[in-house]
């Protein structure tokens, strides 16, 4: 048959039937083919959702338990594991597979962002490849066992909600109680290369620390760290010269004093109020170009909401919890950076008392932002990895001025010292066993008419730092402003700058159970022991001494630089998602 023969066969399949073309198959045909062009005309006109769903390389186990929440702490991978990814999956068909898993769903809307996913890597405690699991550092301490929060989710515990609004997103979108956290973005090619860009310096950062733990000590004209005071002293060094050659911070405009952009600089508070202005002022490490930041500082003072917010007496934390609230929903809303990483490359700093607790105020800012704080309390939620000790530093006038000295170590012919208010749990213990009870432990509940505060400290070898309600001290600093050793006496307490410091090899650290043994403890330690610890403490006061203008190595620079190590533990990442079609 030819093509003529082709025709024919085609044209019977679609021509009307005859008498002579009554088989089964042609009326079979005559039925299924408008039947099959009809059902592909509905599907092509009817309207269709998409459905996207976030899926992770780990286990199911990494969400909350809460229906379309995550924690975004629990989702770093583990050293060789792939990062959690984005999967878009249209349609309803592939619901089922993920049931166990967080949905994202919608008419027009888009998938959460990668951005909410971002995983710590070892800066100076190992190789950039090793992961640093928070969560379980911070969950492993029984002291947390009860304080752990069933819902990671921006909630507020006020009747109010708060607000996160972001390029692309719906319009003062709230972020309420027990709703999951969702932040569609669609960013330009143009800031996500400058963020590349930014993490591609903070890797060199970290390969160079890494290699400088191996190499040889690096020359500095004002100071070149040494010695058993640090964990490691040439990767401290490296890793503070990258801090001043690539360091830079956004210094959020919005606010008003005095609770905002001003803070005490005579008082134990002072370095709220000292950081916050050398901060608005400085020009090394400040950036007014946020696409440049590589973190952001929420310039609040704890200190002055409680002087200017919080009513006095009245137990109701509500007017400071809402002014936090306020004050991230303004930033979150003029730009996109809280929201890009969820408040990690994000630090608030706050010597007060009330510190941990204004920072509960929005979870991601207590779980997720770097909280340099002096009330460093492992039993309020304090976490080393990503939190920052910085010193309390009792300046009534505001500088220095006869702060620092004292006598060698063999003109100091007293023990130990104590002078200080009996409050918390640990001074009344110190009181009953050694005040007045030896002349070789000077304890004072109040110093005798005449004698000086800061000279006792002088005459003595060792100075007692124990804690009061709070777990910081402001004299662990006049200690070592004056030459004396520090005993520390405090319960979940992480001291200044641990991350750096040694603290073991310039201090003496007694539990609150061996209160009673402390003379014996002391005098156990050689003299030559001692003379170490006092040489080591005139080498590390340095990073504990204020000074305006700042200079190198200094306790503004300190606090700089344990908020740098926490920034390179952190790694973030924008990656573009396209809209539903």
């Amino acid at each position: 048959m030819g093509g003529d023969g082709l025709k024919n066969r085609f044209a019977c399949c679609f021509s009307a039937p005859t008498a002579s073309s009554s088989s089964p198959t042609i009326k079979l045909l005559l039925f299924t083919v408008p039947l099959i062009l009809v059902s592909l005309l509905v599907f092509a006109l009817a309207p269709r959702n998409s459905t996207w769903v976030f899926t992770s390389t780990l286990p199911s186990a990494t969400s909350n338990g809460n229906s379309g929440a995550v924690t975004p702490m629990g989702l770093q991978p583990m050293a060789g594991e792939t990062p959690p990814t984005i999967t878009a999956v249209h349609g309803g068909s592939e619901k089922a597979a993920f049931r166990d898993g967080v949905m994202w769903e919608g008419e027009g809307q888009l998938p959460p962002t990668p951005q909410e996913i971002f995983f710590f890597t070892a800066a100076l405690n190992g190789s950039a490849s090793k992961s640093l699991d928070v969560e379980a550092e911070v969950t492993k301490n029984p002291e947390f066992e009860k304080t752990v929060e069933e819902n990671s989710n921006i909630t507020s515990n006020e009747s109010h909600s708060i607000n996160i609004s972001t390029p692309g997103a719906v319009p003062n979108a709230t972020i309420s109680p027990d709703k999951s956290v969702s932040l569609p973005l669609k960013q330009s090619r143009q800031v996500q290369t400058k963020l590349d860009k930014l993490e591609a310096g903070l890797q060199r950062a970290r390969a160079a620390i890494k290699e400088a733990r191996n190499g040889s000590q690096f020359p500095d004209p004002d100071y070149v760290p040494i010695g058993p005071m640090y964990w490691d002293a040439k990767a401290f060094h490296r890793s503070y010269l990258e801090m001043e050659k690539q360091f830079k911070v956004f210094v959020y405009k919005e606010g008003e004093p005095p609770v905002f952009h001003d803070g005490p600089c005579k008082s134990i508070y002072s370095m709220e109020g000292n950081f916050m202005y050398r901060m608005d002022v400085d020009n090394k490490f400040q950036t007014n170009n946020p696409e440049k930041a590589h973190v952001f500082y929420l310039p609040f003072s704890v200190a002055k909401m409680v002087q200017f917010v919080y009513l006095r007496e009245s137990r109701d934390f509500s007017p400071i919890r809402r002014t936090v609230v306020d004050y991230v929903n303004v930033i979150s809303q003029k730009y996109p950076y809280w929201n890009r990483s969820l408040g990690a490359d994000h630090f608030m700093l706050a010597c007060h008392d009330w510190g941990p607790e204004t920072s509960f105020s929005i979870p991601h800012l207590q779980k997720n932002s770097i909280r340099a704080l002096c009330n460093a309390n492992t039993s309020e939620k304090f976490n080393p990895v990503k939190d920052v000790s910085i010193p309390e530093i009792n300046l009534q006038t505001g500088k220095l001025t006869g702060l620092i000295g004292g006598p060698s170590a063999s003109r100091r012919p007293i023990l130990a010292f104590f002078a200080g208010g009996v409050h918390g749990p640990i001074r009344p213990i110190l009181l009953e066993h050694w005040e007045g009870k030896d002349e070789d432990i000077k304890v004072h509940k109040y110093l005798p008419k005449g004698v000086n505060y800061y000279e006792m400290m002088r005459s003595s070898k060792y100075c007692i730092c124990p804690s009061g309600y709070e777990v910081a001290s402001p004299r662990i600093v006049e200690a070592l402003y004056n030459g004396c050793v520090p005993v520390l006496i405090s319960k979940s307490y992480v001291p200044p700058f641990s991350d750096v410091l040694r603290w073991k090899a310039f201090s003496v650290v007694v539990s609150v159970d061996d209160i009673p043994r402390l003379k014996e403890i002391l005098t156990k330690i050689s003299w030559r022991q001692y003379i170490r610890l006092q040489r080591r403490v005139l080498q590390v006061r340095r990073h504990f001494e204020f000074h305006s203008p700042p200079k190198r190595f200094d306790v503004f620079h300190m606090i700089l630089h344990s908020i740098w190590l926490r920034r390179l533990n952190v790694k973030i990442s924008e990656d573009h998602i396209m809209s539903n079609r």
